[in-house]
C-alpha cells in the first residue's frame, strides 16, 4: 500500500476541547476538508468524517463530491459516515427562501440542518466534539457557519462545537494546493440548485458557458485559477435573481 502524501510543513498541535478523545468532522467536500483531515493527522487526533449534505445538487454533482471525499478518506484510513441524501426534507425546509443571496437565511437554515444531523449521530455514537470543514472556505461567512454549529451543539449538554479557524497559518491556501495536487473534483457553485441557478444567470449574462457537472478538476488549468476565484465570488456575493417565477427548480438546469 502507497503512503499517503502529505503537506510537508510544521504544523502546530491541535488539542480538541474538553479534553475529548475524539471527533465527528462534518464534511461539506473533498476540497475543503483536505486541510482540515493533514491538520488532524498531524496532531495525531482520532475522527470520523460525517457527510451529510442533502443541499447539494444534482445528484450527480453529489456523487461526485461525495466519492473525492470518500477517495481522500480511505487513502489515509480515515473512517467515513455516509448520511442520508434527504433532498425532500432539504427542500422543504428551504421554501420561501428560494430568492436569497448567498450567506443569507437560506444559508443559515442549511447549516442549521446539516450540524443537527451531525450533532444528534454524535449524541448517538459517543462523540463529545462536532467541528466541520465548510468554514475553512474564504466565501463563507465564518460567524455565520460557527453560531450554526454552537446552536446545534447546544441541544446537547455533552457536546460541543469545536469553532477551530481552518483559515489561519495559510489553511486557505493549503486547501488548494491540497486539491491541485489531489486532482480533485473542483465544483463551480456551492452546491444547492438556487446557487446553480445563480451562478449559471450570472455566467449567462457575461457571456459563458453554463456550469458543465464533472468536468472542472484542480489543476487543469493554473493559470485561470486565479481568475476562476474572482469569478466565483462574484457570483456568490454579487448577482441575484430577481423575484419572478422560473417554475420547478429541481429539473432547472
Amino acid at each position: 500500500m502507497n503512503t499517503p502524501r502529505v503537506t510537508p510543513i510544521d504544523r502546530p498541535k491541535l488539542v480538541l476541547p474538553n479534553g475529548a478523545d475524539k471527533l465527528l468532522l462534518h464534511s461539506c467536500c473533498a476540497p475543503c476538508s483536505g486541510e482540515v483531515m493533514e491538520a488532524l493527522l498531524a496532531s495525531g487526533i482520532d475522527y470520523t468524517i460525517y457527510f451529510y449534505n442533502p443541499n447539494i445538487h444534482p445528484l450527480k454533482e453529489y456523487e461526485i463530491r461525495k466519492n473525492e471525499n470518500i477517495r481522500f478518506a480511505e487513502q489515509h484510513g480515515v473512517p467515513f459516515i455516509d448520511a442520508d441524501y434527504d433532498t425532500e426534507n432539504w427542500f422543504e425546509r428551504a421554501k420561501g427562501m428560494e430568492y436569497e443571496p448567498e450567506r443569507g437565511i437560506r444559508c443559515t437554515m442549511c447549516f442549521d440542518m446539516r450540524f443537527e444531523r451531525t450533532a444528534l449521530y454524535a449524541h448517538e455514537h459517543g462523540f463529545k466534539v462536532i467541528s466541520s470543514s465548510l468554514g475553512i472556505s474564504r466565501w463563507k461567512n465564518m460567524a455565520q457557519i460557527n453560531d450554526c454549529g454552537h446552536r446545534a451543539a447546544a441541544h446537547y449538554p455533552n457536546i460541543v462545537y469545536w469553532d477551530y479557524n481552518w483559515r489561519k497559518g495559510g489553511g486557505s491556501a493549503r486547501m488548494i494546493e491540497i486539491s491541485k495536487r489531489e486532482h480533485f473534483y473542483q465544483q463551480e457553485y456551492c452546491g444547492c440548485v438556487y446557487s446553480l441557478r445563480d451562478t449559471n444567470a450570472w455566467r449567462r449574462e457575461k457571456g459563458r458557458e453554463a456550469i458543465k457537472i464533472g468536468v472542472k478538476y484542480y489543476g487543469d488549468d493554473d493559470a485561470n485559477d486565479a481568475n476562476e476565484g474572482r469569478e466565483v465570488f462574484a457570483a456568490f456575493h454579487v448577482f441575484r435573481l430577481p423575484l419572478v417565477n422560473i417554475g420547478s427548480l429541481k429539473c432547472l438546469l
